[in-house]
């Protein structure tokens, strides 16, 4: 009774746990839309819910209330630790509006309780539960299609529990139906886990070494697109992060979607903002740093920063460089909402906002994103801010000549950037080394790949001819066939070569300076522009790369798209950077600024877990195959035996081949006979010494003389019977002293 208890709370608790990891994929999916509370509010709830359904153990109508009650409670917490205003007592929460914002909070909470425990009441039957997770796969499968998030692992997670919950589903109810058999199955939990983990391994194994081949049938979506003559693509762009899209045509701008890079677009020249500044410089947005094939994938999560308040010091990236105090005041000229504040790398403080009653301001120092979250139904962006930036200094001469160990040493950036796809193409990687070839540090690499994105050997333009396309990866198809584009073509080459080459980088986008009025352009000696007031207007929106030189230099912007020059400080005055001589190349085209973009995750959440579960499903195979072998041992010394002699094997003889090994066995354990002795002799002098043995040795005798001797015909199955008395034989002999 306690056996049947204890398996009954095994499953019940397994059912729970895959009921949780399907509800969770939802979470995250969400976490990006919702506020942070609202999140932390879900997710305590889900805990609460799955916790109490295991652990305590009393009927559901009475794990009811305590979940609602501990719920109530995490949310209580949750709200206050956010520093939100809680009421005192239960009355005031009834009695005091002002304590009514909480309820949406609440009613978040609870609709994930509810959804937690109809699933679990609900899907008791196999049918069901595939129904459940099917429609589940459809709906990240349709989410993934049509809107801009990826949704690859939330969809992995949820078949591979779907799939632990049908075996779960599959036990349980071999246990109810068939007890006595469940008794027996139970004694061997190994093997079932074991068939269970290779079933899952040849799964896992299969769907990460997929190859990935283009359809053979335009998708529905696609079709209606190109009949109706919209783009296929919202991004690309002039500028970082992909191009605005209106009802006929892409237009430049600071796009939202960059994991679909690629595509034409007409510029945009209206403005929009106007920004003074006495240094020059590029306006950054937002980071990047996993790359899909198509483009850049980042989820960004409100856990990856902090909120901040104007006038309160931003954590900085490290950085070992000097640095200029550059102040900036921006005034927008358009009524567009995004979703960060402009400025230069890598602001230091927020001075002034024209409003703070409208947004939050939220701090990513990975990256150095200074993010503004508004209510959806109130989206606010200011008209007016002010922003502090401590621009870099950059000693080109002394960092040209810093070699991989000095600049990295035990302290390389982290993973994420120098995560690449696991089927990104080999010649990618191998004409980065052809062009880096000769140079010997960090440096001077990724200046010859400037040099070469640089070169005559690609051109600018805001309309790709896309039909010479064939890869169905964005930076080895533009580097080998469309060999045209802007700059998210190039800054996005830009930083998957440079990690290819294990450097580290990410992805920028932004804006380029704009325009001063009467501005005396750049000579191409690269005398400053003065100080004043930049007009930025949508055909300015961009994209380039940054590349991590360790913990003295840190991040350091390079501009790979031709035409565009990125200004940079060095000893005080701003300088392109030192490029090293190659003595037969074309002088490089004016250089640095650099586009848009977006990568692959993690991750998470850029954590890659596919190429670890693809090694595990791997060794498990192996390990299973080991085993099938193992097991097999005794045919393949049949298959031996058959080819030494030249002729099919009798169940006499393989009696007799088993006789053979197992005297060999007990001849190790110290039970020798000599040649001129029978197997009979042998036996009897054994017995002498041994008696406890006797019991063993004559059934053994007699299958050998029956097989050697006997006219009757061996049974076909007597092998594994001499076998398994052999074995019992090796078991006694370890209870008695052979020597």
């Amino acid at each position: 009774m306690r056996q049947q208890r204890s398996s009954s709370w095994l499953f019940h608790g397994l059912t729970i746990l895959w009921i949780w990891i399907l509800l969770t994929q939802w979470v995250s999916y969400t976490e990006p839309i919702l506020y942070e509370e609202t999140t932390a509010g879900i997710v305590a709830a889900l805990a609460i819910t799955a916790v109490v359904e295991v652990l305590v153990f009393v009927k559901r109508v009475y794990r009811i209330p305590i979940q609602l009650i501990l719920i109530i409670y995490a949310v209580y917490r949750i709200l206050s630790n956010y520093g939100m205003p809680v009421p005192e007592s239960f009355a005031d929460a009834l009695n005091d509006e002002r304590y009514h914002y909480a309820l949406p909070y609440l009613w978040f909470a609870l609709a994930a309780w509810a959804i937690f425990n109809f699933v679990s009441v609900w899907a008791n039957s196999k049918r069901k539960i595939l129904m459940l997770v099917g429609l589940n796969i459809v709906a990240f499968a349709v989410l993934d299609s049509f809107t801009t998030f990826v949704l690859w692992d939330e969809t992995a997670w949820v078949a591979g529990a779907g799939l632990a919950w049908l075996v779960t589903e599959h036990f349980n109810r071999f246990r109810i139906r068939f007890p006595q058999g469940w008794q027996r199955l139970r004694r061997y939990p190994f093997k079932i886990i074991g068939n269970i983990l290779v079933i899952f391994s040849l799964i896992m194994f299969a769907g990460v070494n997929m190859p990935n081949i283009q359809p053979s049938l335009t998708d529905p979506y696609t079709a209606w697109r190109e009949w109706s003559g919209l783009p296929l693509t919202s991004g690309g762009g002039a500028a970082g992060g992909g191009v605005i899209v209106t009802s006929w045509e892409s237009m430049s701008g600071y796009g939202r979607e960059d994991n679909d890079l690629g595509g034409g677009f007409n510029f945009d020249y209206s403005p929009v903002m106007s920004i003074s500044s006495d240094e020059r410089n590029y306006w950054r947005g937002e980071t990047r740093s996993v790359y899909s094939g198509t483009g850049w994938a980042d989820r960004q999560r409100a856990r990856d920063t902090e909120s901040v308040e104007v006038g309160q010091a931003l954590p900085e990236e490290q950085s070992g460089v000097p640095t200029k105090t550059v102040k900036q005041d921006v005034t927008m000229l358009n009524d567009n909402v995004y979703p960060v504040l402009f400025g230069a790398y890598s602001m230091v403080s927020v001075d002034r906002v024209d409003s703070e009653e409208n947004g939050v301001l939220r701090w990513k120092t990975e990256g150095a994103e200074l993010h503004l979250i508004s209510e959806p139904k109130r989206p606010y962006y200011p008209k007016t801010y002010t922003v502090t930036s401590e621009v870099p200094v950059i000693p080109w001469e002394q960092l040209k000549e810093k070699s991989d160990e000095e600049l990295y040493g035990n302290n390389s950036a982290d993973d994420e950037y120098l995560q690449i796809p696991s089927r990104f193409p080999d010649r990618v990687q191998e004409l980065a080394e052809d062009i880096t070839s000769g140079g010997d540090t960090p440096y001077k690499k990724v200046m010859l790949l400037q040099q070469y994105l640089q070169s005559s050997e690609f051109s600018y333009t805001n309309s790709p001819n896309l039909s010479n396309k064939q890869s169905g990866d964005f930076v080895d198809s533009f580097l080998f066939e469309v060999k045209e584009g802007y700059c998210d073509y190039f800054s996005t080459s830009m930083v998957m070569m440079a990690r290819s080459l294990d450097i580290p980088a990410r992805w920028v986008k932004g804006y380029a300076p704009g325009n001063v009025p009467n501005e005396q352009f750049m000579s191409p000696g690269g005398s400053r522009t003065p100080s004043g007031s930049y007009t930025v207007t949508n055909a300015d929106a961009h994209s380039w790369a940054e590349v991590y030189f360790g913990e003295e230099y840190g991040w350091i912007p390079i501009e790979a798209t031709p035409g565009f020059t990125m200004p940079i400080l060095s000893g005080g005055e701003v300088q392109e950077p030192v490029v090293p001589e190659e003595p037969d190349e074309q002088e490089p085209v004016e250089e640095e600024e650099q586009e848009t973009a977006a990568a692959e995750t993690a991750g998470d959440d850029n954590f890659n877990l596919y190429p670890i579960l693809g090694i595990a499903a791997g060794v498990i195979i192996l390990l299973w195959i080991g085993y099938i072998l193992w097991r097999m041992r005794v045919n393949f010394r049949f298959i031996r035996a058959r080819l030494t002699s030249g002729r099919p094997l009798t169940p006499a003889d393989k009696v007799i081949a088993e006789t053979e090994r197992w005297i060999r066995s007990i001849h190790r354990k110290g039970l020798t006979r000599s040649p001129e002795e029978t197997l009979r002799e042998s036996v009897l002098r054994w017995k002498e010494h041994h008696p406890s043995l006797a019991p063993l040795l004559n059934p053994l005798l007699k299958r050998f003389e029956d097989a050697r001797y006997s006219p009757v015909q061996v049974d076909h199955e007597a092998w594994k019977t001499v076998q398994a008395e052999a074995a019992e034989l090796k078991k006694g002999l370890k209870k008695v002293k052979t020597v």
